[in-house]
């Protein structure tokens, strides 16, 4: 069975194609991925302040997703 042909096996399925598949390794592509949910979670955070009391965090959860969108787009 030659090497293009063997099967895949369930650990490089799950844990490895997918960062290969953007150049990255595992761990880069895990930084990454932990550092666009920080932002994520500190747009929500931001928007639930803003919620509270509208005067506070005007533009922060909107900057932020722009920003973490520009990054995305940039990558591909």
């Amino acid at each position: 069975m030659s090497e293009s042909t063997r099967p895949r096996s369930p650990i490089a399925t799950l844990f490895l194609d997918h960062p290969a598949s953007v150049n990255e390794t595992y761990f880069g592509h895990m930084r990454f991925a932990f550092g666009f949910a920080f932002w994520l979670a500190v747009a929500a955070a931001a928007a639930v302040i803003h919620a509270l009391v509208p005067a506070l965090c005007e533009t922060t959860a909107s900057r932020i997703l722009r920003r973490l969108h520009a990054r995305i787009e940039s990558r591909h």
